[in-house]
């Protein structure tokens, strides 16, 4: 078993509180992905994991073996660092090696090694070659091909793409998803690149100022966020917020009003107790981009939208979709559209709102009411 497992894990530097008692578990052959804003604690909480930073209080699992006070070369563990950390004037063949020699294995158990890991990353043609005669995207898998020849009961990898082109960080999620299929082991992942927590995590931990805001599948937590924190870290462009109140209405239906709108809420009976009972309080309002439709996109589906008008902005035109910048008053938020819809900046429009996926948050507490 090769589980990962944090129990009231604190880390400070002199009187600074980087990692606030947090608990945490990476299930054997789990692909967990650590992500948050720089500075969250997430590469902090991965170098505790290593061995590389000590813990100020509490324990840290691999498997069943307490290791918080174990040497990093005795943990079991093999990490893949954002600079990839290669030996220049060693080979491909030696930078992979050179771990396996140290422990004094075999040459014909280190040659079949390598020449496993290699051919499971396409570096069987590089072996011979020095680091600077790669490309970025080849010393990143020389880099994990380093990590794959030690066996290793868990992975631990620090923004290994940061350092990659755009393309090429897409290319490689891939490949490290197949990848972790193919050797099912244990990866813990920091990124601060939502779009490679959501494809790459089997689970992700979001963090925030030291401490975990919310771990679960990336479906749910985009589905059901459990703060405003999340809900505006996960997605992109992010989550829409408007100010306001949910107000009653004669007829017993329920609006979330603002300074410059009234918007019906859903007339779901799941609900509406919670309505009733945050009625005429502050709260904040989240609906995602592609929540905002346009008036036409309403109609097509068939639905009770909301529908008001708005000014345009601005347009970022991204190829395949378009973002729409919107003004209602003092209230601005942002529509995901479709490619062909392309309004002009200072263009009034009419937008329709789809609330039966929206969420309210308390201001105070920043948790999800709904």
């Amino acid at each position: 078993m090769a589980r990962v497992l944090l129990k009231e894990v604190v880390k400070k530097f002199d009187d600074n509180l980087v990692i606030e008692k947090i608990d945490l578990e990476a299930k054997d052959k789990e692909f967990l992905v650590l992500v948050g804003p720089s500075g969250c604690g997430k590469t902090t909480t991965l170098r505790m994991i290593a061995g590389l930073e000590e813990v100020t209080s509490g324990e840290i699992f691999i498997g069943s073996r307490e290791v918080s006070n174990v040497l990093p070369k005795d943990r079991d563990i093999a990490m893949v660092f954002q600079n990839y950390a290669l030996y220049p004037h060693m080979s491909v063949y030696e930078n992979m090696a050179f771990a396996l020699k140290l422990r004094k294995t075999p040459k014909n158990v280190i040659k079949q090694r390598v020449e496993e890991a290699s051919e499971i990353l396409g570096l069987e043609k590089l072996l011979k070659r020095k680091p600077k005669q790669l490309s970025g995207g080849q010393r990143q898998r020389v880099a994990l091909g380093r990590a794959i020849v030690r066996n290793p009961a868990v992975f631990l990898m620090d923004e290994p793409l940061s350092n990659l082109d755009a393309k090429l960080r897409v290319q490689t999620r891939g490949e490290l998803k197949k990848l972790h299929q193919r050797l099912k082991t244990t990866v813990i992942y920091v990124t601060h690149d939502q779009v490679e927590a959501m494809t790459l995590g089997d689970r992700i931990v979001i963090m925030h100022d030291g401490k975990i805001q919310q771990a679960d599948s990336p479906i749910s937590i985009y589905d059901k966020p459990e703060n405003k924190f999340v809900a505006g870290f996960i997605g992109s462009p992010p989550m829409n917020f408007l100010a306001g109140q949910v107000k009653k209405e004669k007829d017993g239906k329920f609006v979330f009003q603002t300074a410059n709108i009234k918007v019906w809420l859903p007339d779901n009976n799941n609900i509406y107790d919670e309505f009733e009972k945050c009625k005429d309080k502050d709260l904040i309002l989240g609906v995602r981009p592609e929540e905002v439709l346009d008036k036409e996109s309403a109609r097509h589906y068939g639905k009770d939208y909301n529908i008001m008008k708005a000014q345009i902005d601005f347009c970022e035109i991204l190829g395949s979709e378009n973002f729409i910048h919107l003004s209602m008053g003092t209230d601005k938020i942002i529509a995901k559209v479709e490619s062909h819809i392309t309004p002009l900046p200072g263009d009034t429009v009419e937008i329709a709102i789809d609330l039966g996926k929206m969420h309210l948050f308390d201001p105070v507490t920043q948790k999800a009411i709904i």
